[in-house]
């Protein structure tokens, strides 16, 4: 039987808002805030804004990272108590998250590397609709998507943009990812697909002159890109803690039911 994980020395880092300064300070007092290299675990403060954050920040170090709802948006959060912060800790059960890598080339041929923990999406940048091909695995899928846009979502970044353009939910421990467009003109009924995470996808950007496109991954954008490769990458693995019965698994599944 595994012993069970200490997170003595915590590191809290938090959000520009009233809420979860407070918080902070508050926490802070009773717990003290050891840097974060030294740290056992890392506490953010904040919404899922402060989570992606910490994330990226964090996406090498293997720390665990858990959050308490200080901010708009919580679903990567847990609810916010200042009651016996260290057993809900011990008691937490974690989440294996690997980013999406995206390998983005522009119209002067610089390639832009830059990690996605929820979606690398593409976006039109002008009136313009972005004329697109999709090649999957090296083979081509769809000759010409006319839209806004396209993305290609991790399990936990299903629920976000990905959700609100009309994607599947994934559960989080599926071996998926979500291709989705964004508002498609042409083909009209095209609503996307369902691809294994070991997909490697090739999004070609066609009259870029005329059309441009920019990438985005995560926060991470790249202006007038004219070919964007997408793979998950399973050298990395992000460690988030949820207490129990409020594991980001479970919180995928009631989302499915409208909970």
């Amino acid at each position: 039987m595994a012993s069970p994980k200490r997170y003595d020395k915590i590191a809290f880092v938090a959000s520009a808002s009233v809420e979860a300064q407070a918080a902070l300070e508050q926490l802070t007092a009773a717990h003290g805030n050891h840097p974060i290299d030294s740290a056992d675990v890392v506490v953010a403060l904040g919404g899922d804004g402060l989570m992606l954050q910490t994330l990226h920040a964090q996406m090498r170090s293997s720390k665990p990272i858990y959050g308490m709802h200080r901010g708009t948006v919580g679903f990567l959060m847990n609810e916010y108590s200042t009651h016996d912060l260290r057993t809900r800790l011990q008691a937490a059960r974690e989440s294996l998250i690997n980013p999406l890598l995206m390998r983005a080339t522009d119209i002067h041929g610089a390639v832009h590397l830059h990690h996605a923990i929820n979606e690398v999406a593409l976006f039109r940048q002008t009136y313009q609709v972005a004329k697109l091909r999709i090649l999957i695995d090296e083979r081509e899928q769809l000759p010409e998507l006319l839209a806004d846009g396209i993305l290609v979502a991790t399990p936990a970044g299903s629920t976000a943009y990905n959700l609100s353009a009309g994607g599947p939910i994934l559960p989080l421990n599926a071996a998926l990812l979500a291709l989705t467009p964004i508002s498609a003109f042409r083909p009209r009924r095209w609503r996307g697909a369902l691809l294994p995470n070991s997909a490697f996808v090739v999004i070609e950007v066609i009259e870029g002159d005329k059309r441009p496109v920019a990438a985005v991954a995560d926060h991470d954008e790249v202006r007038d890109v004219r070919r964007v490769e997408v793979l998950s990458d399973k050298t990395i693995a992000m460690r988030m803690l949820f207490d129990p019965g409020h594991s980001l698994e479970e919180r995928i599944l009631r989302e499915q039911f409208g909970h």
